[in-house]
């Protein structure tokens, strides 16, 4: 438990030092929220400190203070190597094993002598890390770093700056505060951000009220493509590479599309599929309502995981044999999903 080794860790920050932050591959508002917070954080204490995200992530994030910092791996390789290198310590934050930043980058992270602090609400942690903050009961990664702050007595310098990043992560996570993670603690915190000068109508305009006009177009297709399966609760949405063209996808575009499966009446399950011809898979997104667990079931059939209500994965096959595995599999389930089934 990292409380125990705040000492420890306090006495590491207490000169300055070399240190990388690195979110997950594909970074949501979360995990740039996170990262970014514990970069404001960390300069306080003139630390040379750096985030480096696996890739780019959606024009939607890039307001957040400290963006312009921000190194990308995959279209920076050797800067970014070259400050893993020599990082004297490297956070983690926002995923619990390296294969989430990529494979390439993952190599580089595993090869650093850095000590290395892990950060984050994910189930099943690895343990490369030698300071591990792992609670699946959080609502988000960033409502832990400012548990973390607060451990290392500094609540009282969290800013303005600091405040927005750590906002944007804690709302988005949560679905504007509306899922179970969502507990007294969290509004209390987002009470504390506000108080802090986090602009809470700004930062959801920021994020949420920029819509384009091909993305509208492109969520009107997903609704055209919804599934339902009534007798198992389950709905899913697919969009094919060839959709996405036509309405000219941008990174972040189909941003919580799989939310509107879930949201249908009776429904406990919703999911979408997404073609990305340029990686060469079906990236997944799953979500549930009540204890049925995406978790299990994309560690078990989709080389993910994530939470019991939110979960992603992947296959490597072609969109027609994904969704008919998918339903394939789905009478496994049929206990937990029968309408006949009590749920909480």
């Amino acid at each position: 438990m990292i409380k125990t080794q705040i000492p420890e860790i306090k006495a590491l920050l207490n000169t300055p030092k070399n240190i990388v932050i690195v979110p997950h591959r594909n970074p949501d508002g979360d995990a740039m929220g996170s990262t970014l917070g514990l970069y404001h954080y960390l300069k306080l204490y003139h630390h040379n400190a750096v985030v480096i995200a696996p890739n780019d992530y959606p024009d939607f994030l890039k307001w957040l203070p400290g963006d312009d910092t921000v190194l990308k791996f995959e279209s920076q390789v050797e800067e970014s190597t070259a400050l893993i290198e020599k990082a004297d310590l490297i956070f983690t934050l926002d995923f619990n094993a390296f294969h989430r930043v990529g494979n390439d980058m993952a190599e580089v992270l595993e090869s650093s002598s850095a000590i290395k602090v892990m950060i984050d609400h994910h189930q099943q942690p690895d343990d490369y890390a030698q300071f591990t903050y792992s609670d699946v009961t959080m609502s988000s990664t960033c409502e832990m770093v400012y548990n973390f702050i607060e451990m290392l007595g500094d609540e009282n310098k969290i800013d303005e700056t600091i405040a927005t990043c750590l906002y944007v992560g804690i709302m988005t996570d949560t679905g504007s505060f509306r899922f179970p993670a969502t507990t007294r603690r969290t509004h209390q915190i987002i009470g504390n951000l506000i108080d802090k000068g986090a602009n809470n109508s700004q930062i959801h305009n920021n994020i949420y009220d920029n819509n384009s006009f091909s993305r509208l177009q492109l969520l009107g297709r997903a609704m055209q493509n919804l599934k339902v399966i009534p007798e198992l609760r389950t709905a899913y949405i697919t969009l094919t590479q060839d959709e996405l063209d036509e309405f000219n996808f941008k990174k972040g575009d189909t941003e919580g599309f799989v939310n509107y499966a879930l949201s249908l009446e009776g429904i406990i399950f919703g999911a979408i599929f997404i073609e990305s011809k340029q990686d060469d898979i079906i990236k997944i997104s799953l979500r549930s309502k009540g204890d049925f667990s995406v978790n299990e079931l994309s560690r078990a059939h989709f080389n993910g995981g994530g939470h019991t209500n939110a979960a992603g994965g992947r296959s490597d096959d072609d969109m027609t044999t994904t969704i008919n595995k998918f339903i394939s599999i789905l009478p496994q389930y049929k206990e937990d999903l029968s309408p006949t089934q009590s749920r909480s």
